[in-house]
């Protein structure tokens, strides 16, 4: 079963979050101008050294779908990204405009939310980006810690929220992420899957499982791989509770995602 959420906006396109991007370049810009010039062409000399090392070795997974023989078989063609199947899950698509840019797996009371990158060819980009996330959460008022867990090197933040009642809370999540060949693979773990990790290793199966189809056509690094719904899927609207909807072979948990414990209110 497919749920279907839009963005708020067309700049929420990008996904790193803009607005957390765009407060992390604010704050270099503002450090290079208080510099010597010396010190800000070392720090650019390092940061290109940095970002050009090539993508480590995947051994685990996620693929490239070059690398699989059969990608569709116990996977949902999303295009873009072949998703693995997985008994009792929820599948959701978050829409930007008129395109497809992310799919959000629903296990219970945890989520995996799913989304592919173009990159560069012989260069890395997830060390870049989770200094951008974790700078972006830092200036918003949230904690982020860099942990190595079972998928590599990750973030995990407390990120301030605004509850429905108007309170403030705080909402725990994981950002990982792997570097492929012209592709980068992101994935926000959240629910129990953050506020606990060693309860995610079914959704880390599912990140490492899943295939991405990057095309051969020209794209700009972080553009985002568009995605597509298949041709028999059943599109439940928002609101709709998952035990009124008929046929899905991967419907269940979403009422518990959404009453769990991943949110705190900060008094």
């Amino acid at each position: 079963m497919f749920g279907r959420r839009r963005k708020r906006s067309e700049e929420d396109v990008d996904s790193f979050d803009v607005a957390s991007e765009e407060l992390a370049e604010d704050a270099a810009d503002a450090e290079y101008a208080a510099e010597p010039e010396e010190a800000q062409d070392a720090e650019e000399d390092f940061a290109a050294g940095r970002v050009s090392l090539p993508p480590a070795p995947r051994p685990d997974g996620p693929w490239d779908v070059s690398e699989v023989s059969d990608a569709a078989a116990g996977r949902v063609d999303l295009g873009g990204l072949l998703v693995p199947g997985v008994e009792g899950m929820e599948l959701r698509v978050e829409v930007a405009g008129d395109a497809i840019v992310a799919a959000t797996v629903v296990l219970q009371d945890s989520a995996v939310q799913l989304q592919a990158f173009a990159a560069p060819r012989n260069e890395g980009i997830w060390k870049e980006v989770r200094e951008e996330i974790a700078g972006g959460i830092t200036q918003q008022g949230g904690v982020v810690d860099e942990a190595e867990g079972p998928l590599g090197w990750e973030l995990r933040a407390q990120v301030p929220v605004q509850l429905p009642d108007g309170k403030n809370g705080v909402q725990t999540v994981r950002f990982v992420g792997v570097d492929g060949p012209r592709w980068f693979l992101r994935g926000v773990i959240s629910g129990q899957g953050a506020v606990r990790p060693e309860t995610a290793s079914l959704l880390e199966a599912v990140f490492r499982d899943t295939v991405v189809v990057r095309g051969s056509g020209p794209m700009a690094p972080r553009d985002p791989i568009v995605l597509k719904l298949p041709s028999d899927a059943q599109m439940v609207p928002d609101g709709v509770q998952q035990e009124d909807a008929e046929g899905s072979r991967f419907a269940g948990g979403v009422d518990r995602l959404q009453r769990g414990p991943e949110i705190t209110e900060v008094h």
